[in-house]
């Protein structure tokens, strides 16, 4: 008796549409269907981080119609479960002829040709697609829920995790929609930083937690509004332990992801000034306590209380930082955020290297303002897990806002400032809703 064919297909599954259901219609007529579910991390390698984790992909997929098996796929590559079954057939929609995919569609072949396999390629469903499907998703909007769960979900799929500061709904649409195309690969900010010192410098006020927590939440919500990556919140000192939890369960309950809170106590002044200006570090019992209240607060296990070490910045070395920080992780904190004024970032890689040996699992948040020279690659060989630029789109935005003030003071028009602004048809197409 002919031994039955195996057919093996290869997909997200994020948002099952009528494309995907003719691809298993033709493999069906192969053979037996193994369906390779992609992993977050596989997705996450070359595109957007999907809305359903794996979990709840592969169930769906198990209940498809002629899928006789689902296993998870790890690698956009396929040719380690190739490997493992020794599939007869490979099915798959003949778009990844062109673009990214064409060079793994030509991996395939090559293995599948050392045992006689073949790809078929199934003409490609006109009319839908997942990235048209996802741009109405992004039209729609997300839940706090959602929003609030994705920060973890990143951090376990993702080499390194990308956040850029956003003080408006603007700059949430700009973290939202830019991405550029780095060797075949999308590069996009996985997330928002509200920064405390955007904030109040946006306001023409001192980063002194001058600016209130709701009139932040005020200002925020712009940005909740018009994007659906997740937040991470700039908590400053935390305030005192009571008003942190309060401050906790009312950003958990927006959907923001994590608040970073740091290791200081009375006036906050910005961190970058270091020992020019008098700062004062929490004690270590004192921090833990504020950390534990921050935890005892929250309601769901999806929210990060984050704790910021200032032991670099005061000039106390990594010892200290390294004392604090399996303190912090100790008292409950979700990850540990590691904070230098020095411009070669080598304490900043002592201090991560040094924290991996001994916890090689807690995230580590860093934010290389001073240190810009390094490369997120670099980061994550330290053992990061989340970088933050932290207030470049506004100090990018006022340069270009003084030359154009200057231009039109200096002509008495505005005709020479034409250049140095976006066309006023471009800005109308940027806002969701203004056509």
């Amino acid at each position: 008796m002919e031994k039955e064919k195996i057919v093996y297909v290869g997909m997200s599954a994020d948002i099952i549409h009528p494309g995907h259901l003719n691809i298993l219609h033709e493999a069906q007529k192969y053979g037996r269907v193994i369906v390779g579910v992609l992993t977050d991390a596989a997705i996450a390698s070359y595109k957007r981080l999907p809305y359903l984790n794996y979990e709840q992909r592969s169930l769906i997929v198990s209940d498809l119609k002629g899928v006789s098996e689902v296993i998870p796929q790890t690698t956009l590559d396929y040719r380690p479960n190739l490997e493992k079954i020794k599939p007869d057939f490979v099915v798959h929609g003949d778009d990844w002829k062109q673009g990214v995919q064409a060079k793994t569609r030509q991996q395939i072949i090559d293995k599948l040709a050392e045992w006689g396999g073949k790809v078929i390629d199934v003409p490609y469903t006109k009319g839908i697609s997942s990235t048209m499907l996802n741009e109405r998703l992004k039209e729609i909007g997300t839940t706090p829920d959602v929003r609030l769960k994705r920060l973890r979900r990143l951090i376990g799929a993702k080499k390194i995790v990308r956040f850029c500061e956003s003080h408006s709904g603007l700059t949430g649409l700009i973290i939202e929609n830019t991405s550029v195309m780095v060797n075949n690969m999308k590069h996009e900010f996985d997330g928002m930083w509200a920064s405390s010192l955007t904030d109040s410098t946006s306001k023409g006020k001192p980063d002194i937690e001058a600016v209130d927590l709701t009139t932040r939440l005020h200002d925020l919500n712009d940005a909740l509004e018009v994007t659906t990556k997740p937040v991470i919140f700039d908590g400053d000192t935390g305030g005192k332990p009571e008003h942190l939890a309060f401050t906790v369960r009312t950003l958990e309950r927006l959907g923001i992801s994590a608040i970073i809170i740091e290791d200081k106590v009375g006036l906050k002044k910005n961190s970058l000034f270091g020992t020019e200006v008098k700062q004062e570090q929490d004690t270590i019992e004192g921090f833990c306590e504020k950390i534990r209240t921050g935890k005892r607060a929250q309601i769901t296990s999806d929210f990060m209380v984050i704790a910021r070490i200032e032991s670099l910045i005061a000039g106390k070395g990594i010892d200290d930082a390294m004392k604090r920080a399996l303190a912090y992780i100790e008292a409950g904190a979700d990850g540990i955020m590691i904070h230098s004024k020095e411009q070669t970032g080598e304490d900043i890689k002592a201090f991560c290297q040094q924290l991996r040996a001994k916890n090689a699992t807690i995230p580590i948040v860093v934010v290389p303002t001073t240190y810009n020279h390094i490369t997120e690659d670099e980061l994550a060989s330290w053992g990061v897990n989340i970088v933050i630029y932290a207030n470049h789109l506004l100090r990018a935005a006022y340069p270009a806002m003084v030359r154009c003030a200057e231009s039109i003071l200096a002509n008495g028009r505005s005709y020479e400032a034409n250049d140095l602004c976006m066309p006023i048809k471009q800005i109308l197409e940027l806002i969701p809703g203004t056509k």
